[in-house]
């Protein structure tokens, strides 16, 4: 299993960035998958998560909901993120992950760790 991340760089406020997370060898009918990121100095949160594959009404991180998009092109087994109207508090190293176990309800996301990708890093001046 290998999960992929890329699609980080340098952005301005206000700019727009599209993480992407390859992942391989992943029944994404069986794993929850998600989006997280560590600013510096603080702890890894949860950005966006998906139950699986087909999951309509994702979970979004209040800072971040109604600015970040998750979504998934099935053919490529590719999971994205739409960050738009960044902001420098959006700067961090972003992780994709997935994982058999979960719990994703309206205010939380928690992933069991089982599979992580390398990380992507965010920087967004002002």
């Amino acid at each position: 299993v290998q999960l992929q991340a890329s699609g980080g760089g340098l952005a301005q406020a206000e700019g727009s960035l599209r993480l992407s997370c390859e992942i391989s060898d992943l029944d994404l009918d069986r794993y929850a998958i998600g989006w997280f990121r560590r600013a510096p100095g603080n702890q890894r949160e949860a950005v966006s998560c998906l139950r699986g594959r087909d999951d309509l009404n994702p979970y979004y991180s209040a800072p971040v909901k109604g600015r970040f998009t998750v979504s998934i092109d099935n053919a490529k087994n590719t999971m994205y993120l739409q960050m738009n109207n960044l902001k420098p508090e959006d700067t961090a190293v972003y992780f994709c992950a997935a994982s058999s176990s979960s719990i994703i309800a309206r205010n939380m996301c928690v992933l069991g760790d089982e599979y992580w990708g390398q990380g992507t890093l965010v920087t967004v001046s002002a």
